[in-house]
């Protein structure tokens, strides 16, 4: 049985209306109390609640309706946390002040029949103090049913508007919606600054299957440190970072925050959705942020970087992972924070002005992307709540042994969900131009580094992993939908089929991918003597056998300049002049190739040393005038593949490639067209011997001039000068099945580029 308290100032308490009852004629005595039954709580709970360790403390805490059967006016109960605390009140919104009595455990409880009205805390302690504030548990849930709906069926494509931390308002009152999904969890605190890192007091209620648990904090704001702390099944706790943070630091804590950047770039974003990538230019400079130009942070890079890459004319930048990560020396490769920038180089908003700047200089952006696993840091994903869940919990599948990481479950549907939506976000949020993927390989084959007996077949008893499969096709086909203009690139290194075929026709469904076959064959071929290159001509031609078979581009890579293998420079055979001449026949070679192409930072110029992330690029290099030379040489290269067509419209189409000549092995000569659908043409020819060859005939589609656009081995490129002279004239001399001709000198280690002119 319980009292109807009167009022505080002895009055019947006020109706649900809010009005207070009339008082009672001075002649009539009050009317007594109602003592009424009210549900009780086991004492177990209480304590459970105490402790910031039931699933539900929602259900406890906070206002309660109690149906008292035939009362008109609902009951409402009060129950709040304040531990050692002397006195509670609960202040109403409407000015009421309802005594709380405790009952266990620093629970109190009181009663009042308002109805449900917003509240504050008094709470009064030994020492005098006293402490007014919301009560977090008042509050309705931040997550909505829609959310939890698409969350369940791992289909939410903006899942980061739905869990995290997101500063906002609830119910008029600013604070921060903490939500997190931890589908195995017997209890969530949220722990920081806020508590002084004890979640007693702060236990998130669990939202139902769907294993997401939420709770909104008042009064917390931008730039709290913060963590989430999970009781196991088995009944550890654990600390763990927000798998959905939008802003860290480096230490394992997430922070809260709000993003104040205004975007400048509409222009570029209506070009872009107008646009196709995989048929326009795309001379790519990839860079990792870090060992650029050490000590720049975001903002600091914009400036330098656009008068760098307007310098070079590069059409894209590439990063290097952004994402959070531990350890410098992963060069991001190892993600703990998906949805965070990494803290190292400033905020997000300081990331998003970096791309608005490059945006507005007409650069677009991409960035690696690591999907396929994860480290296995205790504070991170790793056993997140107490038991795997973000990886597969077979270490035949779960386990990367190459680079002792995690893989991810791909076919738990909360997981693809999250893999999926990080792709869309850094999209959609960052205005990042498409994402490289990294490592596809290592997530296609499920015996991917493994040994016999070390690796668990699908369910047709095959190597293919058909959870990664749908993973990447549903990424691919999500990405394209949702953001169009975009590009999706594939790092895979095997011949797996149809890795740029659309996802309708069994496809991966990604825009490029990275041609390593080229790669590795042409950088075999460079590194041997002019003199011997002869024998190998087949490992120079082979890339045309399958050029047209995937939509491609041409990597030189930081994988190909680091640990051991030299810069490209030091791969080049010869004393420091032929280096830099093979440097700059090759460069040019790679322009003119069939494909998109893709530069790490420091070979524009000849790097010489070895990249490392400890260290800067040898930018002093260009105090010397042959390096200088070779950053001119690529500057050229980048404009006239930018002015014209023939070099990229046609880049995945048979129709825009044709062999002049591709067996001249004797002299190490390869000469071939280019050309687009408006019938333009380039011709170009490329000598890797040592020699000057010469006067050499070459078959010509047309009669009549040909303009030099580029000689690799012009003085002003550090070259001894042999070339054309501006133009040739071809005439109507037929040669090698080609109705015209024309002779012309090769430099050595040179190629030139002519345009039909007329």
């Amino acid at each position: 049985m319980t009292t109807i308290p009167p009022s505080a100032d002895g009055a019947a308490a006020p109706k649900r209306s809010g009005r207070r009852a009339a008082a009672p004629p001075a002649a009539e005595a009050a009317p007594a109390p109602r003592e009424l039954p009210l549900p009780s709580v086991d004492d177990w709970v209480l304590d459970a609640v105490s402790e910031g360790r039931y699933h539900d403390p929602h259900q406890i805490l906070g206002q309660h309706l109690v149906d008292l059967g035939g009362v008109s006016d609902p009951l409402v109960v009060v129950r709040a946390r304040r531990p050692l605390a002397e006195q509670v009140t609960a202040v109403l919104a409407n000015g009421a002040r309802v005594e709380l009595a405790h009952v266990r455990s620093g629970i109190w409880q009181g009663f009042h029949v308002d109805g449900i009205l917003d509240y504050t805390l008094d709470a009064r302690y030994g020492d005098g103090s006293t402490w007014n504030a919301d009560d977090p548990y008042r509050f309705a849930p931040s997550i909505g049913e829609l959310d939890l709906h698409l969350i369940g069926e791992g289909r939410h494509e903006r899942l980061w508007d739905a869990l995290g931390a997101h500063v906002t308002e609830q119910q008029g009152v600013a604070g921060t919606a903490f939500a997190v999904w931890a589908p195995h969890a017997r209890a969530v605190r949220v722990i920081g600054d806020l508590n002084s890192w004890d979640g007693t007091a702060h236990a998130m209620r669990n939202m139902g299957a769907t294993g997401v648990w939420e709770l909104f904090i008042p009064g917390v704001g931008p730039g709290e440190l913060y963590r989430f702390e999970i009781l196991a099944q088995d009944g550890r706790w654990v600390r763990r970072s927000d798998p959905m943070a939008r802003f860290t630091e480096r230490s394992p804590a997430s922070v809260t925050g709000v993003s104040d950047h205004h975007w400048n770039d509409a222009d570029w974003m209506e070009r872009r959705a107008a646009s196709d990538p995989h048929n326009g230019p795309m001379s790519v400079y990839e860079l990792h942020v870090g060992s650029w130009r050490p000590g720049l942070g975001y903002r600091d890079l914009a400036d330098q970087l656009i008068e760098y890459i307007g310098e070079l004319g590069y059409t894209h930048v590439e990063f290097m992972p952004l994402a959070e990560h531990p350890f410098g020396g992963s060069w991001g490769y190892q993600v703990t924070g998906y949805y965070a920038p990494t803290s190292r180089f400033g905020s997000s908003d300081d990331l998003k002005y970096l791309i608005d700047r490059l945006h507005g200089a007409g650069i677009g952006v991409l960035m690696d992307w690591v999907p396929g696993h994860f480290p296995k840091d205790e504070w991170a994903l790793a056993n997140f709540d107490g038991q795997p869940l973000y990886e597969h919990p077979d270490p035949r599948r779960g386990e990367q042994p190459d680079w002792g990481t995690l893989v991810f479950d791909f076919g738990q549907p909360q997981v693809k969900n999250f893999l999926v939506a990080n792709a869309l976000y850094w999209l959609e949020e960052f205005h990042v131009d498409g994402l490289r993927v990294d490592a596809v390989a290592s997530m296609l084959y499920l015996d991917y580094s493994r040994k016999e007996g070390e690796w668990l077949p699908n369910v047709h008893g095959g190597r293919e992993n058909l959870e990664a499969i749908s993973l990447l096709q549903e990424a691919n086909a999500t990405a394209y939908r949702r953001n169009p203009g975009i590009v999706m690139i594939a790092e895979e290194s095997t011949s797996w089929p149809g890795v740029t075929a659309p996802t309708s026709e069994g496809g991966l469904g990604f825009g490029l991918k990275w041609n390593m076959g080229w790669m590795h064959d042409s950088l075999e071929y460079m590194q041997y003597d002019p003199l011997y290159r002869s024998h190998h001509h087949g490992e120079i031609t082979f890339s045309m056998v399958y050029a047209f078979s995937e939509n491609f581009l041409l990597p030189i890579s930081h994988d190909e300049v680091v640990h051991g293998k030299g810069s490209l420079l030091a791969k080049m055979p010869g004393d420091h002049w032929q280096q830099l001449a093979n440097m700059r026949a090759y460069l040019a070679f790679m322009w003119a190739h069939p494909g998109k192409q893709l530069l790490f930072m420091g070979q524009e110029f000849g790097q010489p040393s070895e990249w490392s992330e400890e260290r800067g690029l040898d930018w002093w290099i260009l105090d010397q005038p042959s390096h200088r030379a070779l950053l001119g040489l690529v500057a050229r290269l980048n404009a006239v593949y930018t002015e014209h067509p023939a070099l990229w419209a046609l880049d995945h189409d048979p129709a825009g490639f044709e062999w002049l000549d591709a067996g001249d092995a004797q002299n190490s000569v390869l000469s071939f067209l280019r050309s687009d659908d408006e019938g333009n043409v380039i011709a170009a020819l490329v000598n890797f011997s040592g020699a000057t060859v010469g006067p050499y005939r070459v078959g010509l589609p047309r009669a009549g001039r040909w303009e030099e656009l580029l000689n690799t081995d012009a003085v002003e490129y550090g070259g001894s000068g042999v070339g054309n002279y501006g133009s040739i004239e071809a005439t109507a001399a037929p040669w090698a099945g080609r109705p015209a001709s024309a002779e012309l000198t090769l430099p050595p280690l040179g190629m030139i580029w002519l345009k039909h002119v007329g």
